[in-house]
């Protein structure tokens, strides 16, 4: 006779939806209790130890632009590839689009396969969607985006004060109009790291002015003409900017070395990600280094002890970052 929720209730002589929400890892049952269930549930051979037979990396895509063709997310896919396979793990893509008119049904179907454990890509996730993932009894470890209310396991990098660090930089070289390039997308890394400038200011008692702020597309050629076109108007320009990330920081000094201003004797440049380009071109930019391919294996470590101990106590592992200085910044020219 095969096992299931009903014969488990028998056993352990609680309720069918006890059982069933005890052995979905959801909110509502004792500790206690929980663990009698699991117990009687893997004695029994409802739940095995080899139950996860692969790993389901989930990206979720609103707007789509900001992991379109960014060398970023291209490496982080490759790092949590390789972990899996080191790790004896077969790694499925799923690619999972907010506004797809089956949206929910896929939804659905990742939270229904007992099989898969999820490692979900949320660098463009939102809170409200967020949340249908939050109470399932699937592992799942949230990768590259956090959410203080909802319960999730999740992996990310430092971002606010790694931007707050690379202000205090730049004001350590002298620089007082301090600018933001931010990217044009809402996401939970860009509303940090925009806290992280912010925060920078404040620190070291300088004004926010938003006439130093600018919004622009997240990538290189997208920022190269939106920034272009700033200049042809006129565009007035603090000493120093920060980027939300080193394509938009790239593609700002294209457009300010068209323009015969120099980078970093007229304007400092600092990106963040630090891309394989950002070493190579000319001046070198000075960025805030991601450990990504470590940030991809550590994601895949958590989410493997999370299928092993399903009812672990929730957790946010934040990595720190690595600031590098190349060429793209300096003193602010005397005037």
């Amino acid at each position: 006779m095969k096992v299931n929720i009903k014969k488990i209730s028998e056993l352990s002589g609680f309720s069918p939806a006890t059982v069933s929400n005890a052995l979905n890892n959801k909110k509502g049952v004792n500790h206690d209790t929980a663990m009698q269930i699991l117990a009687i549930a893997k004695e029994c051979g409802y739940i095995t130890e080899n139950k996860i037979k692969s790993i389901k990396l989930v990206i979720y895509h609103d707007s789509g632009k900001i992991l379109s063709d960014a060398p970023f997310f291209n490496n982080l896919l490759e790092s949590v590839t390789n972990a899996c396979r080191e790790n004896g793990m077969e790694a499925k893509l799923v690619n999972l689009y907010r506004h797809d008119a089956d949206y929910a049904q896929q939804v659905e179907l990742l939270l229904e396969d007992p099989s898969a454990a999820l490692l979900l890509v949320g660098t463009e996730l939102n809170e409200g969607d967020a949340q249908a993932f939050a109470q399932t009894g699937i592992p799942l470890v949230l990768l590259d985006c956090n959410f203080d209310d909802l319960p999730f396991h999740s992996v990310l990098m430092e971002n606010s004060k790694s931007v707050e660090r690379a202000v205090s930089y730049l004001v350590s070289l002298g620089h007082k109009r301090i600018g933001y390039l931010q990217g044009d997308v809402v996401s939970p890394n860009g509303g940090e790291r925009y806290q992280g400038y912010v925060q920078g200011l404040m620190k070291h008692n300088l004004a926010l002015d938003k006439k130093y702020v600018f919004s622009l597309p997240v990538s290189i050629t997208g920022a190269y003409e939106y920034f272009d076109q700033l200049l042809e108007k006129g565009a007035e320009l603090p000493t120093a900017f920060v980027a939300y990330n080193d394509m938009v920081a790239l593609g700002v000094m294209q457009a300010l070395q068209k323009h015969q201003l120099r980078v970093p004797e007229d304007v400092s440049v600092i990106g963040f990600d630090d891309i394989e380009f950002s070493r190579v071109c000319a001046p070198g930019l000075t960025t805030i280094r991601v450990h990504t391919k470590e940030l991809g294996e550590l994601a895949v470590q958590k989410l493997l002890q999370l299928a092993k101990n399903p009812r672990s106590i929730h957790t946010k592992t934040q990595m720190y970052t690595e600031f590098v200085v190349r060429g793209s910044t300096a003193p602010p020219a005397v005037k």
